[in-house]
């Protein structure tokens, strides 16, 4: 069993907790490097983390040697530059969620990846947390019978910026692929697909009701699952209250939980409501990370593919369509 050697491009937020120590905590894992442009940020995180070396140059990075698999969390609008420069070097790509800014870059990357023979995986990490994959569990169990319905209700209120020039970048449909939409629905559609299979047909509408910046602000949307199963969600990010509501309703029963609580998973059948509380990791993306650590050392697979991941953007071009051909 060999240590694979890390490399991290764009070490921002998502690597402080979320990700970063994952990569040192994995079994036959190491993060060796880390990249930022602005190289005294990169030089504070090698320190504050233990990381051996630091970049302000990706290419130096990707080329480094002692770096054979690099994670790329940056904003979207980079990754496929980014998935392409270490495909062509060689090296596994592991790539933050959503996988790129439309579905075509998807497509990109992953004929990139192919054409190199190297793997191309995305931080789609509900799939492998705990919660999720007692859903999983139930629902193959057949807790609920057979699934019929979908709904998902998802909203959040907004916080306007004190300086007008500082909107997030997750709002900036150039760098973020779309509004919030893109970032957190993305979560939801992708661990959907991970119970029921792909979801082959998908429309919405999607419009800005707030007017404080270009993406969309609410989203309603419909898709049906290759398997039968049918879905509706209305995502809002301007209303007064929140909400993260995912239901999944059988013939025999229905699951309520959430894409971003910890609350108990519910379960209600005929014999009355089942709580189910499951554990959340210190730092959520390590079990996914685990998976692909042990795949390229030829353990089992990880669930989160280029492949999978590219579903998921396919289905968000689908609702998003309408909104932005009028932009």
């Amino acid at each position: 069993m060999r240590t694979i050697r890390w490399g991290i491009i764009g070490c921002g937020n998502v690597t402080e907790v979320k990700s970063g120590p994952g990569f040192q905590k994995a079994t036959n894992s190491q993060l060796v490097a880390v990249m930022r442009r602005d190289g005294a940020l990169a030089a504070d995180y090698a320190r504050r983390h233990g990381v051996p070396k630091w970049y302000d140059d990706a290419e130096a990075l990707i080329n480094d040697p002692e770096v054979d698999a690099v994670y790329i969390a940056t904003p979207p609008n980079a990754h496929q530059e980014y998935t392409l420069a270490v495909a062509k070097a060689g090296k596994p790509v592991y790539v933050e969620k959503p996988m790129a800014l439309n579905h075509a870059e998807c497509q990109t990357m992953v004929a990139a990846c192919k054409a190199a023979g190297v793997p191309l995986w995305v931080a789609y990490y509900r799939r492998c947390l705990p919660r999720f994959l007692k859903v999983k569990a139930l629902l193959e169990a057949g807790a609920i019978g057979a699934p019929r319905t979908v709904t998902v209700r998802f909203y959040r209120d907004w916080v306007q910026p004190t300086d007008q020039d500082q909107l997030p970048w997750r709002v900036q449909p150039a760098v973020a692929g779309g509004g919030f939409f893109v970032d957190l629905a993305a979560h939801t559609l992708d661990y959907l697909a991970y119970f029921f299979g792909p979801i082959a047909q998908a429309q919405g509408y999607a419009a800005n009701q707030g007017g404080y910046y270009q993406a969309e602000d609410i989203v309603t949307g419909s898709f049906v699952f290759a398997s039968g199963v049918h879905g509706i969600g209305v995502w809002g990010f301007d209303t007064y209250q929140r909400l993260d509501e995912t239901e999944i309703v059988g013939d025999r029963g229905k699951l309520t939980f959430s894409s971003f609580g910890v609350e108990p998973i519910c379960l209600t059948t005929a014999s009355g409501i089942t709580d189910f509380p499951e554990p959340t990791p210190a730092h959520v993306q390590q079990p996914l990370i685990q998976t692909i650590v042990d795949e390229l050392n030829g353990i089992g697979q990880c669930p989160s593919t280029g492949e999978s991941a590219a579903c998921t953007s396919w289905v968000m071009d689908q609702m998003l369509q309408g909104y932005y051909r009028k932009q």
